[in-house]
């Protein structure tokens, strides 16, 4: 680990080389939300490489499954909002399920789901503005874009578009997957976007239980290769009374047991919002590094 690195990610966030317009002048926020939006929609749909094509029949081979509980622990967040939550992931999976990824095709969230309105059966849930739990229509959909980044990483694909959350919010209660290996979502303009880089066809299957969120990612054929994802350089790191975290996703790519390849896909840094104890931290392993003002 860099100790050098992480002080620069450090003052990078503290004295950023620029900030938002939007930042600078809050009421120029909703237009320019509103305009990016329009522009995003109209890209998209002149867009032919975005995937649009579904089918009832699913092909056989499994590439890859997950899935993700659909209840935990978040901070202080009402249990009224995550039920909310998956009436919206079934409301979202209705679009997803069936949806055809072919070779050199593009997957996009957004432009497979469409915008979340009452009007299409989408509930106010969880959003997180600025580091706080707020309400809001479609809200708990991060779930679902987590949990689709991490599948299509499994196969031969490319990422085009994709952003990890900024912040830290929550403490790791019940978390499976490793920090920062999802993907947050804002319609239209905050969207993951991947690509089908390998010969096969891919195909989303997705649904939800009464406890999980459940993907596979299905081929007509096995695949050639075995990808996995693996965490590494994962550490807290102290300057003063704030804490920041830092991890990096790396993925692999294996031929009959033999490795052929190695890539970085994610390197994550985000402030840390919740209470930390530094002895839980060491004793869980990680790595943890104090910074000296």
């Amino acid at each position: 680990m860099n100790r050098e690195h992480l002080a620069k990610l450090i003052a990078t966030y503290e004295k950023p080389s620029r900030k938002a317009v939007s930042t600078q002048l809050p009421v120029l926020k909703k237009p320019i939300i509103l305009t990016r939006r329009f522009a995003k929609k109209v890209q998209n749909i002149t867009n032919l490489k975005i995937a649009r094509k579904k089918s009832a029949v699913f092909f056989v081979c499994v590439i890859a499954r997950h899935q993700s509980v659909l209840l935990r622990k978040l901070g202080d967040s009402e249990e009224r909002l995550q039920k909310n939550k998956i009436t919206n992931l079934k409301r979202a999976c209705e679009d997803l399920n069936g949806l055809i990824i072919k070779p050199r095709k593009i997957f996009s969230l957004w432009e497979t789901i469409g915008q979340p309105t009452y009007h299409r059966g989408y509930v106010d849930g969880m959003l997180l503005a600025n580091g706080k739990v707020v309400e809001g229509v479609g809200g708990g959909l991060c779930q679902l874009s987590n949990l689709l980044c991490w599948l299509l990483l499994h196969a031969d694909t490319k990422i085009v578009e994709r952003y990890h959350h900024s912040l830290d919010v929550f403490p790791d209660s019940g978390r499976v997957l490793p920090f920062g290996s999802g993907a947050t979502c804002l319609y239209n303009f905050v969207d993951l976007k991947i690509k089908n880089s390998g010969k096969q066809p891919l195909q989303l299957k997705i649904w939800v239980t009464d406890k999980h969120l459940k993907a596979q990612l299905l081929s007509p054929e096995p695949a050639r290769e075995k990808l996995s994802l693996q965490e590494k350089n994962h550490a807290f790191i102290k300057k003063g009374k704030k804490f920041f975290r830092y991890n990096e996703i790396w993925r692999t790519k294996k031929i009959e047991g033999k490795e052929s390849g190695r890539e970085l896909i994610f390197q994550n840094f985000a402030p840390v919002l919740y209470k930390i104890n530094e002895k839980e931290i060491k004793g869980n392993g990680y790595e943890f590094f104090e910074i000296k003002i």
